[in-house]
């Protein structure tokens, strides 16, 4: 019954939400690492370690913005006025993540990076944690979850596709054009960034929310919430899955420009790769293909889902994105062009990872409002996020590290090709293809152990469902 209840208007004013952040998170995972190594200047080592406490304040933040959006009871609802109130912020601090300043000290663009990414993320939390907790709230159906999160993330895609395609294009441009590497990723900035405002305003006019069917419980402490969590068994694999997931992709994202520059195009910044008859930074290519074969492959997983399960679809994405890591070790010095036969199939498998955890991790949180009569979207949607940053950042700072003992140099300024040493091109190869296997290995034993299925969803909706007309019922006023 829930599954006819979404209209396909709905889904796709939801989905254009994730635009927004889809752009603004891409560029970041993309191209951020190499903009402090190789534009601001830091050292990979010092450069891991900022990255390290601006992300964990990333982390931080999550879930007191979920108690936040949970707690909130406004005309507007809980999530929308989130939209309202902070999509201008998140969109002007982006101009000044990508903003090199000109101190001279490596403690000094130390301290600047973290403060200006920790703003921006502030921003970004109070719009994309309300967004995530909405989902659930308007799909509460097995397939519409997976139907939503296809919309969601088919924007998503596009938002990625557009942001990694043309980036490069811009800065190459603006180096063209006699702008200086720090002008051309702040132009960058100031376009993304403002092009990362309009979704949230649209969203908070398209969007109705539903009311909650509780009053907003009072806070119950780390250990008694920690306590929440682990006894819920269907979160703490789910969750674990749609971390190691976000892992896999954040980290392969972290590498892929310096594989594609260091290792394909050799060290030469302004190296292009013929495609379709017209000249491509080979990061554009690349990403291009990526993407595109993200976005039209999304059916296929919406489809192979509904035929058999969520579980069974993510195990066979997941499968074949591990062979594609084995396969990028492989590929020889140069062979740009060989490269983009992988991204092609590297697309195929990135569609299931963006579309199949999203949507089997709200199940959990209905396993949850079963036990305790509560909908605690932003709770949880905070927590994991929360777990999820955190271990990104553990990742990110365990990879500019194994970078900086390898030998990584920062290229003199203005300089438009640039040669690591071999030790160190090898630490980038190896992070980029073998690195990320080794977390998607047991990403895939844990979705065999999931114990959420299709049937065990839809029982425990028929079962909330009853108790909701129930509650209906006794709300009601007497007859005459």
């Amino acid at each position: 019954m829930n599954d006819r209840r979404l209209k396909r208007g709905i889904k796709i004013a939801y989905g254009t939400g994730d635009f927004g952040r889809a752009g603004y998170n891409t560029l970041r995972m993309f191209f951020y690492a190499i903009f402090l190594t190789d534009v601001v200047g830091l050292k990979a080592s010092i450069a891991s370690v900022a990255a390290l406490i601006a992300i964990f304040w990333d982390a931080v933040n999550d879930p007191l913005v979920g108690i936040l959006t949970d707690r909130a009871r406004t005309r507007w609802g809980r999530r929308r006025p989130f939209f309202l109130w902070f999509s201008v912020p998140f969109g002007l601090s982006f101009l000044l993540l990508w903003w090199a300043p000109p101190w001279q000290t490596q403690a000094a663009l130390a301290l600047h990076v973290t403060a200006a990414f920790m703003l921006a993320d502030t921003f970004q939390t109070l719009v994309s944690v309300p967004y995530l907790a909405l989902g659930p709230e308007i799909a509460p159906g097995y397939d519409q979850r997976t139907s939503l999160m296809s919309w969601r993330m088919f924007f998503n895609l596009a938002a990625s596709l557009i942001a990694a395609g043309t980036a490069p294009e811009i800065i190459d441009a603006a180096l063209k054009a006699g702008m200086s590497l720090r002008q051309a990723y702040l132009l960058m900035g100031a376009l993304f960034g403002g092009v990362a405002i309009l979704p949230f305003l649209l969203l908070f006019v398209l969007i109705r929310e539903h009311p909650p069917a509780e009053e907003p419980s009072k806070g119950q402490g780390f250990i008694p919430t920690l306590r929440i969590f682990l006894s819920n068994k269907p979160f703490v694999i789910a969750g674990s899955i749609y971390v190691l997931n976000w892992i896999c992709f954040d980290l392969l994202a972290l590498m892929l420009p310096y594989y594609l520059l260091y290792w394909l195009s050799r060290g030469n910044l302004l190296a292009r790769v013929e495609l379709f008859g017209v000249g491509l930074a080979p990061e554009t290519a690349a990403f291009g293909i990526l993407l595109m074969t993200a976005i039209i492959t999304l059916p296929f997983w919406n489809f192979l889902s509904g035929r058999t399960s969520k579980r069974k679809a993510y195990i066979i994405g997941m499968s074949v994105w591990a062979l594609v890591q084995c396969i990028i070790w492989t590929i020889p010095e140069g062979r740009l062009l060989s490269s983009l036969w992988i991204a092609a199939v590297a697309g195929f498998t990135t569609s299931s990872a963006h579309v199949l955890p999203e949507s089997m991790f709200p199940e959990a949180l209905d396993w949850d409002e079963l036990r305790s009569g509560k909908r605690r979207e932003g709770l949880y949607y905070g927590a994991i996020t929360f777990v999820r940053k955190l271990a990104t950042a553990l990742a990110t700072f365990i990879a500019l590290q194994v970078l900086s003992a390898a030998g990584y140099l920062s290229p003199p300024e203005g300089s438009l090709v640039f040669h690591q040493s071999a030790k160190t091109v090898t630490a980038i190869r190896f992070l980029t293809g073998p690195g990320v296997l080794l977390i998607i290995l047991p990403t895939i034993l844990l979705t065999v152990l999931l114990p959420m299925d299709r049937a065990k969803q839809e029982r425990i909706q028929s079962l909330l469902e009853k108790r909701r007309e129930r509650r209906a019922g006794k709300a009601l006023p007497p007859g005459p």
